[in-house]
């Protein structure tokens, strides 16, 4: 199998170094501008035999994603294309047609939020609770906050698309989200020009409620999931990798993970891509978490 890697930046240096560990992979060629040791091209348009890539690793900047997966829908067929989250800047109107494309929502392989799925899977949600929150200056101590996407709007950067994963694993487990009243604003004293908190209550197709609060504010880095049934209320911690359940009768049962490799989830996403495609987040799902994503940005014009 040969691969094409769109972007080489801190996610594209980590979707190389899972897929070059791969047994089936054979070659992985980049697109960047960076001189560096590898079959390299400046961009898509002046590789002359592009259909000789079996999969398409888009890892670029997110306003970038809408050009690139357009052009590779036009030019390739019957080809896997892998796109980083979230799928694009705002809701956009391309059909894909001609490949299988899916969306890197990597928490989707958590191996504690596939237990939470097997032990919710006999009972009726009623209520979810997802909250994500990094202070930004600590998330690449290495570089300066205010150079990197996240902190530029232009660029597709803001808390809203940066932490998207809690829209799409609970649109996942929960069904599409509404009904929406939502928060997305800049409020701290970080010198960026993207929201940096993004706040929003709703109901889902499954008249299910829930509550997300995602934020670059917090000094204290916490990323949880609460999930109440009839039965029982679950926590998932993602941070320490620990899932709680309690029932009725405050009896606890408690799951850990304690030894989760760096790129654990990197592999298992791509290698349900390459064989079952069984949890990977499709383009239809990515479609309806930025459909979730517009409306939040059109209700904080």
């Amino acid at each position: 199998m040969k691969v094409l890697l769109i972007g080489f930046g801190s996610i594209g240096k980590r979707h190389y170094e899972v897929l070059s560990k791969f047994s089936q992979i054979q070659q992985i060629d980049l697109v960047t501008k960076q001189n560096i040791e590898y079959i390299c091209y400046e961009n898509l348009e002046i590789i002359k035999n592009i259909n000789q890539y079996d999969y398409f690793v888009i890892a670029s900047e997110t306003n970038k994603h809408f050009e690139q997966l357009e052009f590779l829908e036009k030019n390739v067929k019957d080809k896997l294309i892998f796109c980083e989250k979230p799928l694009f800047e705002s809701k956009q109107g391309l059909e894909i047609k001609n490949n299988k494309v899916f969306i890197g929502y990597v928490l989707r392989f958590h191996p504690l939020i596939e237990k939470l799925i097997e032990s919710i899977k006999n009972e009726n949600i009623i209520l979810v609770n997802a909250k994500c929150g990094q202070y930004l200056p600590s998330w690449r101590p290495n570089s300066d906050y205010r150079d990197c996407y996240s902190a530029k709007k232009e660029q597709g950067g803001g808390v809203l698309l940066d932490l998207s994963h809690e829209i799409d694993y609970v649109q996942w487990i929960c069904g599409n989200i509404n009904e929406i009243k939502s928060y997305q604003v800049k409020i701290s004293d970080l010198e960026i020009d993207s929201d940096d908190l993004t706040m929003l209550i709703g109901k889902t197709d499954k008249n299910i409620f829930v509550n997300i609060s995602i934020d670059y504010i917090s000094k204290i880095t916490h990323r949880k999931l609460l999930v109440e049934t009839f039965e029982n209320s679950y926590e998932l911690d993602f941070i320490s990798n620990k899932l709680i359940k309690k029932n009725k009768a405050g009896i606890e049962e408690i799951y850990s993970y304690s030894n989760l490799e760096r790129n654990y989830m990197f592999e298992k996403m791509h290698l349900d891509i390459f064989n079952q495609q069984k949890s990977v987040c499709t383009f239809k799902e990515a479609l309806e978490v930025m459909y979730t994503i517009s409306t939040i940005q059109e209700q904080n014009r």
